[in-house]
This record gives C-alpha cells, sequence and structure tokens, in this order.
C-alpha cells in the first residue's frame, strides 16, 4: 500500500517508493529504495521536501502514533538516536580526508597527470611492441596519483577530463585510476586494496594495444567488424598481464570483466549480478565515468553532473551499492560541472565539501538572464551567509555567448 507521509514520520525499515520534486533537492539519485541506513534517515528528514512516498508492502509501516497525530514525535524526530539496527546496516564505507582546495592542489595535479601520462605511453608501447610490462613502473605512477587523489579528490580526476585524440588511451588510463582510488576510499577499503584498485584502473585497458591503431583511434563510427576487434581488448588484456611477474589478481580481473554489467549485457562473458567481483564492478563504473564525460572525434562529452544522472538512471549496468558510493566519491555536482544557481547566475564547481554533497564551491562567472559575462567570483554553498544555492545543471550547448568551460577550469582563474 503506497502512503504519502511528512519526512519526520519516517523510519528504518521503510521502503521510499518516491521523493517528489526536482532531484537537486534531495541528495538521493535512486528514486526507490530501502531506508536502511541511520545516515539517509537524517538526510530525508532535513532534506527541503515536504512528503514523502513510501510502500508498505516492501517495508515498514508507519507507526500508530504517527498516523493519529504526524507532529507528536517531532522533538525526537529532530535529534534522534541510533536505532540498532542501523549501525549493522552502515556499508563499510569512509569518506576521503580533503587535505587541500582543488585550487592549491591543481597546479601539482597538472604536474602528476603529465608525468603519468609520460610513463603510461611508454608502458603501453612498449607492450604495444612485444615486450614485457614491468609492473614496478606503474607502482609509483599509481603512488602519487593516489597522494593527489587523498590531497584533494576533485583536482586531478578533473583536470584528467582534458584529453585530446591523440592522448586518450593513455589519459582514460589515469583518470581510471584516479577514480578507483578515490571509490576506493570511499569504499572504505584498506590501503593495500585501494593500491591494487588504482593499478587495476591504471592498466585497464592495456588489451588496446593488441587491437589495430587505425580501429582503435578511428574519429567515427566503428562499423560491427570493428567494434567485435575492439571488444577482444578485454580477453587480451588479460593474456597480456597473465603473464607479468608482481602483477595483483584486481589487476588481472578488472582486465579481463570491467565491460561486464550487472544484468548479463556486458562484455566478453555476459556475467551477471555476484558473478562480478567488486573490484569489476568498480572498474566499470570508473572506466564508464570517464569515457562518456571525455571529448572525442566523434562526440563531444557530456558534463559531469548530467553523466551521473544517465548513469544513476541505466538500472541494470551498475551495481547500486558500488554507483551511490561513486557519486559520493565524485559528488552530486562534480568538479568540473556546470551549473545554473538559482540567482541567474552560471557558474562551474570547483570543489567539494566534505560534509554535504549538495554545497561544493563554485566559480561563477556568466549570467543566464543577460547572457554576458560576469566578474568572476568564488562562492561556497556551504557557509551560512551564502544566500544562493544550485538550481540545477547547466548545458552549455545551449548558451552560445559561453566562453570554453575547459579553458576557464584549466585556468588559473581558479583562486
Amino acid at each position: 500500500m503506497l502512503k504519502r507521509i511528512a519526512p519526520d514520520q519516517l523510519r528504518l525499515g521503510m521502503y521510499v517508493q518516491e521523493i517528489p520534486g526536482p532531484w537537486m533537492n534531495h541528495p538521493f539519485w535512486r528514486g526507490s529504495f530501502k531506508l536502511e541506513k541511520y545516515e539517509d534517515l537524517k538526510t530525508l528528514r532535513s532534506a527541503k521536501i515536504d512528503e514523502i512516498l513510501i510502500d508498505t508492502t516492501k517495508g515498514r509501516d508507519i507507526i500508530v502514533e504517527d498516523a493519529s497525530n504526524p507532529a507528536v514525535d517531532t522533538s525526537a524526530a529532530a535529534t534522534p538516536a541510533p536505532e540498532p539496527e542501523a549501525e549493522a546496516a552502515k556499508p563499510r564505507q569512509a569518506k576521503i580526508s580533503v587535505q587541500v582546495g582543488a585550487e592549491q592542489e591543481r597546479v601539482q595535479a597538472a604536474r602528476v597527470l603529465t608525468s603519468s601520462k609520460k610513463a603510461i605511453m611508454t608502458m603501453f608501447n612498449e607492450t604495444r611492441m612485444g615486450k614485457a610490462l614491468d609492473v614496478r613502473q606503474a607502482m609509483p605512477v599509481v603512488q602519487e596519483i593516489t597522494a593527489s587523489v587523498t590531497r584533494n579528490r576533485g583536482a586531478l580526476i578533473s583536470l584528467a577530463r582534458l584529453k585530446t585524440s591523440d592522448d586518450y588511451t593513455y589519459m582514460h588510463s589515469v583518470a581510471v585510476c584516479a577514480l578507483m582510488i578515490a571509490l576506493g576510499h570511499q569504499l572504505g577499503l584498506s590501503p593495500e586494496e585501494t593500491r591494487q584498485a588504482g593499478l587495476a584502473g591504471l592498466l585497464h585497458d592495456i588489451g588496446k594495444m593488441a587491437v589495430p591503431a587505425d580501429i582503435l583511434n578511428k574519429p567515427g563510427k566503428l562499423t560491427d567488424d570493428e567494434f567485435t576487434s575492439i571488444k577482444k581488448h578485454a580477453q587480451a588484456g588479460h593474456a597480456i598481464l597473465r603473464g607479468v611477474d608482481g602483477i595483483g589478481d584486481a589487476a588481472l580481473d578488472v582486465s579481463l570483466h570491467h565491460h561486464e554489467k550487472i544484468d548479463g549485457s556486458g562484455y566478453p562473458f555476459n556475467l551477471k549480478g555476484n558473478q562480478i567481483s567488486l573490484m569489476a564492478k568498480m572498474g566499470a563504473v570508473c572506466d564508464v565515468y570517464d569515457a562518456i564525460t571525455s571529448n572525442r572525434p566523434y562526440k563531444p562529452g557530456w558534463e559531469p553532473g548530467h553523466s551521473i544522472k544517465r548513469m544513476a538512471n541505466n538500472q541494470g549496468h551498475f551495481e547500486e551499492t558500488v554507483l551511490e558510493a561513486f557519486i559520493k566519491s565524485v559528488g552530486i555536482f562534480p568538479t568540473g560541472s556546470c551549473v545554473l544557481m538559482h540567482s541567474g547566475k552560471i557558474g562551474i564547481v570547483i570543489d567539494q565539501h566534505p560534509g554535504s554533497l549538495l554545497t561544493p564551491k563554485v566559480k561563477v562567472f556568466f549570467s543566464a538572464t543577460t547572457m554576458s559575462m560576469l566578474p568572476i567570483e568564488i562562492i561556497d554553498l556551504a557557509t551560512t551567509r551564502c544566500g544562493d544555492k544550485i538550481a540545477s545543471y547547466a548545458d552549455p550547448s545551449k548558451m552560445p555567448n559561453l566562453p570554453n568551460l575547459e579553458t576557464i577550469w584549466a585556468s588559473s582563474g581558479l583562486n
């Protein structure tokens, strides 16, 4: 039975069927889910929503006191004591400790990207020429990327989107490495597991070195035969890594299975659900996110925020808990997203707030009302004195006067 209730009537164990209103008013990427996490309960109770639709056939019903008097439990709802089942239901997740702001890390992240791209180009090109891969060449790259992501999770990841067609494969590998590390932190993996996740991300596409270069770098749409050739890179990568001394199981697994999907529609083996390992599920999410946010010769990249929403809507492709952790790791409005403020200003998200997915730091520079440039201003939505907030994602393609966002993000105008 469906019931509409006030947010303060929510209890753990209820099944949320629908959260009415704009998606931007709350940090939940799923439209329906069972309420099992105490932190989600607190977030829903404090969100700017008037009512929530629950399904009592799939979860706990409203308690009698709430049904007869919705206001009876208001004071308790404001500062609820932890319920015993809440702790058991919490996922093993931990937020990355942001040590510096994105504007501080940007210069160092650019250096890490340059050195990492050079190293991965050398490794991949040597592999294409038939030389054996030395995993010891890869570990310093993983360590540098880990250090940058730990200092600030958004700076390197957002800069890695600025790829060219010539360096896409190499920069994509670096970006997926960084995303895997950030996701590993969010999932609460151990330092060694996170390191192995990063290595797996760095080497996940090494099998593309076995694909003919004219197919790999083709600017137009692939033929069916060419796509079949591309799909062989997963097994080719596994074969390459299988003979490498010191390579871990994670890298082998992710290279072979990062294109598998939860519903069995992926490749090369059409694996489903629990047949796919956690590392491979992580690899699938990170690989797709970087691919769809990157400019390619045959299509422009999607905005990060739009990409997150599209991925959340692709039910059956990704493990829900992994995708949820990924969204928390990059933000609902990822660094580099173009957003429209309630004031009518357009801005780019330049940093995340560790305590809230909905209040990042935004650099505003354009007016959607007058369609003209504004003096650059950086606003921190997490501060109480900030009177503005994000209304929605902004579509740069619908604003011809908008300057190049990549130039703005990569420029020194961050400070």
